[in-house]
């Protein structure tokens, strides 16, 4: 998939190598005409024709971009990331702006309910029958919580998931609803309500709120450093509450962020960055970010994303660490360096080259090695990729392990 990305590189190395045929084959029969109306010796024209022939052929332009994907997939991929799109890398390395999730991305999406010991069994039981349908990590957290209580089991006739709000679940008439206080209590919400997050809710009334703490995921802060670094602007877009998203926000320094996004919110600003002129990466993990990050310019998702969230980004990486981000910049921006040297060095040896065999310099075995070298030369520059000392390394090992962080202190309900 690296190899086959049809980027703007990849698609001016096809148009180029469309042309060598018969731009090659007229020069090869012109030579040999040239000579032969020169000196006669038909023999002597043939052989400066097939010199022409050899020297100038097109593996080296070839071979300037797909040699260069595929040396920056292998790097990436050593380094936990996987490749999805080749022409991905191209569109990588012109970003300005990097979106970013919170649960699950900028944290590691195992978040812990706080408040259990405050709920009851009855209740905490009743939660997790409502949130065994869904894989929020927020459900997850509460399904975990309750999994040593002792109260009642609950059944209910019909459920149904709300991306980016909750889920709506009926029985015997009345209707529970486990999501964001906005939605869940509909019109009956108050102020200090739309602060909680979190709600449990019986035919409009509120039962109880629900308080998460999360852990930020390895190496988050020197990945927010390293964009910051490279001017590029870090923003968070997330679903959460105010107080969940502020307390992340304050801990990376990151000024610009959005709470209660729903899935087309999110989209809307992904659509606003666009028409502000910013190419922008987005870093997403859920079912809430599947629209956004099929509509950034470029996107990224954990391997712990949901599968449709793999399935729209175009990079997912495959390790714990954040720092995978601003490598794949790197080795991004690295490898659009190298395919531009690339064409340089196979546009310079054509220019030099095809003269001096036109001109009967060259015979045809020195043309042979000529031709084969350029080519060496094309895939040794590729390899520096591999070995490049000042690209960053996202290793696990490396990152010393995080605390959970305070969340704001919420009144008991």
């Amino acid at each position: 998939a690296a190899e086959g990305g049809r980027a703007r590189f990849r698609r001016i190395a096809d148009r180029a190598s469309a042309l060598y045929s018969p731009v090659v084959h007229v020069t090869a029969f012109l030579t040999f005409l040239g000579w032969l109306l020169v000196t006669g010796d038909w023999h002597r024209a043939i052989t400066v024709a097939i010199a022409v022939l050899i020297i100038t052929c097109p593996c080296a332009l070839g071979l300037a971009v797909p040699i260069v994907q595929v040396v920056a997939a292998r790097r990436l991929f050593e380094n936990g990331v996987m490749v999805k799109d080749g022409a991905a890398m191209e569109k990588l390395a012109e970003i300005d702006t990097v979106v970013f999730d919170k649960t699950g991305t900028l944290t590691l999406g195992v978040p812990r309910l706080k408040n259990a010991d405050q709920l009851g069994e009855t209740t905490l039981a009743l939660a997790a029958a409502v949130a065994a349908h869904s894989r929020h990590p927020f459900s997850r957290a509460i399904v975990r919580a309750a999994a040593s209580a002792t109260g009642k089991a609950f059944a209910f006739d019909t459920v149904r998931e709300f991306p980016g709000l909750g889920i709506e679940a009926h029985n015997n008439g009345a209707t529970w609803r486990l999501g964001r206080a906005k939605w869940a209590l509909s019109e009956t919400a108050s102020d200090h309500d739309l602060q909680t997050g979190t709600v449990l809710v019986r035919n409009g009334r509120k039962l109880a709120d629900f308080r998460f703490e999360d852990t930020l995921r390895p190496g988050t802060p020197k990945a927010v450093e390293r964009l910051r670094e490279k001017g590029i602007g870090v923003e968070i877009i997330s679903g959460d509450s105010e107080r969940q998203v502020g307390a992340v926000a304050d801990r990376l320094g990151i000024t610009a962020w959005r709470a209660g996004a729903l899935p087309g919110e999110k989209l809307t600003r992904l659509s606003q960055l666009a028409d502000s002129g910013h190419k922008t990466l987005m870093v997403g993990d859920g079912l809430n970010d599947a629209p956004a990050l099929a509509a950034a310019h470029v996107s990224m998702a954990p391997a712990s994303a949901a599968d449709i969230g793999r399935n729209a980004a175009d990079f997912v990486f495959l390790r714990e660490s954040l720092v995978a981000v601003p490598l794949t910049f790197d080795v991004a921006k690295r490898a659009g360096r190298l395919i531009r040297q690339n064409f340089v060095l196979a546009i310079g040896y054509n220019l030099l080259a095809v003269p001096v065999a036109i001109l009967g310099h060259v015979t045809p075995l020195l043309a042979a090695v000529a031709m084969s070298l350029s080519s060496l030369i094309v895939i040794g520059n590729a390899l520096r990729l591999q070995t490049d000392p000042d690209l960053i390394e996202p290793a696990d090992r490396a990152v010393p392990a995080t605390t959970p962080f305070p969340e704001p202190v919420m009144e008991a309900p």
